[in-house]
């Protein structure tokens, strides 16, 4: 990692980032849902899960279950992917099917409605954006941002998402940091504004899924207030995306693909 100071550059180790894996919920022998999760207790998870959304009503519900290490993306051998497996008592799997039909993805999730490995972690899409930034153009991207934050000056609990560029400065809010970042890319293209020409900055952690979103679209660089997930970072590292980190008050963390950062 490459922190960037305001004043230079120093090369130190980063911060160790948080574990994220692909966490497949299945219920005898159905996927259910996917979650994007830091790996441990995911036992707890699981019967937590269940009981939350109404899978089961008490315990007792559960007759057996087993957490599964499963084979990931061919893209990345490393990736951790996990089915946790419960199988409920006679009787209880019948209505399985219509609620698994009709579950809403909570205002945080960034895979609503994904119900498979595969689905949650698809093929890493290469980035070819040529768009390079100073070191200063950082600042300027996530001082815009907060700039554009208009909602959270009269309520702090929302997210906001922003693109940057020296002509053009655009921000959308949403209680959702997916959500907000899926606005942003509608008002892009709505204007015919390039992606690829410009900086992404998020109030919010980056996990995979906004790095899979900002990928998906061409954006080469990708800034966030806080520190991204390991499995994000890995992400971007596999599709060339430029990440950054704990881009507060003119410094930053350069994790991935320094080339589009002049002078980096």
């Amino acid at each position: 990692m490459r922190r960037w100071s305001g004043a230079g550059w120093d090369l130190s180790d980063a911060p160790a980032p948080p574990e994220e894996a692909a966490v497949a919920i299945v219920v005898d022998g159905t996927s259910q849902a996917v979650l994007m999760a830091t790996p441990h207790d995911l036992d707890d998870l699981a019967l937590g899960f269940a009981l939350t959304e109404g899978l089961i009503a008490a315990v007792g519900d559960v007759t057996d279950a087993q957490v599964v290490a499963v084979a990931p993306p061919a893209a990345l051998p490393g990736l951790p992917a996990l089915e946790t497996r419960l199988w409920l008592r006679p009787g209880l799997a019948a209505g399985l099917a219509e609620r698994r039909r009709s579950m809403v993805g909570p205002v945080g999730c960034g895979l609503c409605g994904v119900d498979s490995i595969a689905a949650a972690l698809p093929p890493v899409l290469p980035v070819a954006a040529t768009y390079t930034a100073a070191p200063a153009d950082i600042a300027l991207a996530m001082q815009a941002l907060a700039k554009g934050q208009r909602r959270w000056r009269d309520t702090p609990a929302i997210h906001a998402a922003g693109f940057w560029s020296p002509e053009v400065a655009l921000v959308r809010e949403d209680v959702g940091r997916h959500n907000a970042l899926d606005k942003l890319v509608g008002a892009l293209a709505a204007r015919g504004i390039d992606p690829g020409g410009g900086i992404i900055a998020m109030t919010s952690r980056l996990s995979v899924d906004l790095v899979q979103k900002t990928a998906r679209i061409g954006a080469g660089l990708l800034a966030g207030a806080s520190t991204p997930t390991r499995l994000a970072i890995d992400w971007a590292e596999a599709a060339g995306l430029t990440l950054i980190g704990r881009a507060r008050a003119g410094s930053f963390d350069l994790y991935t693909h320094p080339q589009r950062i002049r002078s980096a």
